[in-house]
């Protein structure tokens, strides 16, 4: 046993064994992604990316080719120590290997994770918070991306998270998907394709405006929470504030619940040929909740749903909840650096998000197994790999670890 934290509950040795090593041999034959390797095999570059993640501030082609050709990483994971790897070659693989191979090892693992929790837990993180985060590349060398405010090009991450791991995710560069109603519904379909009988609720912050995806989500039987512009049009139908009912909400109190009618632009040419929005009222019925914080006075909040069973103040707090997962983009930020873009195609960056979200679930659950914050889990979980790493060394060199880690 290596780990030096005593009070862990969880060691990176047990996380890495979730490592499905039989997937990993069979998808390297059926997605042919060996075809054309001659060193970087698809499970090199797998784990050459799980420990270059962890190991390095800042990744980077170099710093991959660094660690390729370290001697700790290749004892680690059982390599040749005469291979070597040049950052031309590494550049080229991540520009052309599938990801689908890391998707499904990410998925895979997803899954054996979400087993984890007690069934008692995954029925209290049936909220699926969705959001997107922007990546700019400052060389402006992006071949494909969006156009964001500095004029610079831009890829967008889009990613569900259940309340402790990232659930889906989504890799966008066509400029369309600038918007979030044109990106957060795609993630969204994708993830209850995935799910099949689910019982979610996904929520979402003001990216979603559009009156026509809404009436998407209530015909696909899809329940959502999102959060309204203020003094958006609609027509009430009939309040749903009963006599007497409590309107203290907690951090807030409630202003008004009811049964509305929304208005939808529909696109119209005039004579002239130019094309305006005329704004009709939609069939269907959506619920309209507007509450007013008690710590920042006189600010209200107007939430949009299609969710007429759960209380003002279940729905007050689903959406309160969302915050997990700024938290967690922020995670991603600051501890695995996603905010920096290794490869400049679409290929290479889904293949480095995929990878940076299996070292994310890793930590997590690291984390949470063991009740510490992000930056101790992160710190701590890359410790114990190098641990790991000299404890076969000295095994390699016939000594005994536990007379070096004294457990």
């Amino acid at each position: 046993d290596m780990a030096i934290f005593k009070d862990h509950t969880i060691n990176v040795k047990q996380l890495l064994g979730f490592i499905p090593e039989a997937l990993i041999t069979n998808l390297s034959v059926t997605t042919r992604i060996d075809h054309y390797a001659k060193v970087l095999h698809g499970n090199k570059l797998f784990y050459l990316l799980l420990y270059g993640i962890l190991d390095n501030e800042k990744l980077s082609q170099r710093t991959l080719e660094d660690t390729f050709n370290d001697s700790v990483f290749k004892i680690l994971f059982n390599l040749d120590e005469d291979e070597t790897v040049r950052r031309s070659s590494i550049s080229e693989r991540l520009s052309k290997v599938d990801p689908a191979y890391f998707k499904q090892i990410y998925e895979c693992i997803y899954e054996q994770f979400a087993e984890l929790y007690a069934l008692t837990e995954r029925k209290k993180y049936n909220l699926i918070r969705v959001d997107s985060s922007m990546v700019s590349e400052t060389t402006s060398k992006l071949l494909e991306g969006i156009d964001n405010k500095s004029g610079k090009k831009a890829v967008k991450y889009s990613i569900a998270f259940d309340g402790v791991l990232p659930c889906h995710s989504n890799v966008f560069t066509k400029p369309t998907y600038g918007s979030e109603d044109i990106a957060l519904p795609e993630a969204i379909m994708e993830h209850v394709k995935k799910e099949g009988d689910h019982q979610n609720i996904y929520v979402m912050d003001r990216g979603l405006q559009s009156t026509k995806t809404m009436q998407a989500f209530s015909a696909g039987q899809v329940t959502f929470i999102c959060r309204a512009k203020e003094n958006r049009k609609f027509v009430e139908l009939g309040s749903l504030v009963t006599e007497g009912q409590d309107t203290d909400l907690g951090e807030s109190k409630l202003i008004r619940d009811c049964k509305v009618q929304l208005y939808k632009g529909t696109p119209v040419n005039n004579k002239q040929g130019n094309q305006h929005y005329r704004h009709e009222l939609t069939d269907g019925h959506f619920r309209l909740i507007v509450v007013e914080s008690k710590t920042e006075e006189g600010k209200e909040y107007w939430f949009l749903t299609n969710d007429f069973e759960h209380s003002p103040k279940e729905i007050a707090q689903a959406y309160r909840r969302r915050w997990d997962i700024e938290v967690f983009f922020r995670f991603l930020k600051q501890e695995l650096n996603v905010s920096h873009l290794v490869s400049l195609n679409k290929n290479g960056i889904q293949v480095i998000l995929y990878m940076t979200l299996i070292v994310a679930m890793m930590v997590l659950m690291y984390k949470k197994a063991n009740n510490i914050g992000y930056k101790t889990a992160k710190r701590r979980f890359a410790m114990e790999v190098r641990n790991l790493a000299i404890a076969l060394i000295v095994v390699q060199c016939g000594g005994d670890p536990g007379l070096f880690f004294k457990t």
